[in-house]
C-alpha cells in the first residue's frame, strides 16, 4: 500500500515538474499581445505607405496631363488672307507659362520622392522619410494649386470676357486652344487633390 502511495506521488511531482517547465518555456500573455498589436501597427503602416505610392502614380499622371496640354494647345486662324494670321500659344499668356513650369516641378518631385515612398514600405515604421515627404508635399499643393487658380481665373475671361476692361472672350474663336487649356486646369487641380490625399494619407501614418 506504501509503495502504491509513494509511486502515485511521485507520478504527481512529475506532472507538476513538466508543467511547471511548460510554464516557464511559455510567454507571458502581456508580450504575446504587445507582439500581435505590433504586428497589426507595422501591417496598417505598411498598407498606408502602399496606398501612399499608388497616390502618386495619380499625381503623377494627372501633373503631366497638365504640364503637357498646353505644349500642345494652340490654334492658328486665317484673316481674310492666307498671309495675315492669329496665331495662339501657351506662352502668350505669362500666366500659363507658369502654369506649365509648376505642373513640369511638381513632375520632377514626385518622380524623386518615389525612392522615399518605396523606403516606407520597406520600412513602415520609418518616421523621417514620411516627415519630409509630408512636408514636401504640402509644399506642392501650395505650388500646384497657385498655378490652376491663376490659370482658372485667365480661363474665365478667356470664356466669357470682362466688357468693363475690353477684355474679349477669345474661346469663341480659338475653340480647340481653350479647350486644351481648360482640359490642363482641370488636371492641375486633380493632381492638387491628390497632393492634399497624400498629406492626410502620411498624417495618419504618423499617428499610427
Amino acid at each position: 500500500m506504501d509503495s502504491k502511495e509513494s509511486e502515485n506521488i511521485a507520478v504527481t511531482d512529475a506532472k507538476a515538474v513538466a508543467k511547471g517547465k511548460a510554464a516557464e518555456g511559455a510567454p507571458p500573455t502581456a508580450v504575446v499581445a504587445m507582439k500581435t498589436k505590433t504586428q497589426t501597427r507595422r501591417g496598417s503602416k505598411k498598407g498606408l505607405a502602399i496606398v501612399d505610392l499608388v497616390l502618386r502614380l495619380g499625381a503623377s499622371a494627372a501633373a503631366v496631363a497638365a504640364a503637357y496640354s498646353p505644349l500642345s494647345a494652340e490654334q492658328i486662324l486665317p484673316f481674310f488672307t492666307q498671309f495675315l494670321q492669329f496665331h495662339a500659344e501657351y506662352n502668350d499668356l505669362p500666366t500659363f507659362t507658369f502654369f506649365v513650369v509648376a505642373n513640369a516641378i511638381a513632375v520632377g518631385y514626385i518622380g524623386l520622392s518615389m525612392p522615399f515612398s518605396i523606403v516606407c514600405i520597406i520600412r513602415p515604421r520609418a518616421i523621417g522619410p514620411r516627415l519630409l515627404l509630408v512636408i514636401c508635399d504640402t509644399v506642392m499643393i501650395a505650388l500646384v494649386v497657385a498655378a490652376a487658380g491663376a490659370s482658372s481665373a485667365i480661363m474665365y475671361l478667356a470664356h466669357n470676357g470682362n466688357s468693363d476692361s475690353n477684355w474679349l472672350a477669345i474661346c469663341m474663336q480659338y475653340t480647340n486652344f481653350c479647350q486644351g487649356l481648360s482640359g490642363a486646369v482641370v488636371a492641375s487641380f486633380v493632381a492638387a487633390v491628390f497632393f492634399m490625399l497624400l498629406v492626410v494619407n502620411s498624417t495618419f501614418a504618423l499617428k499610427k
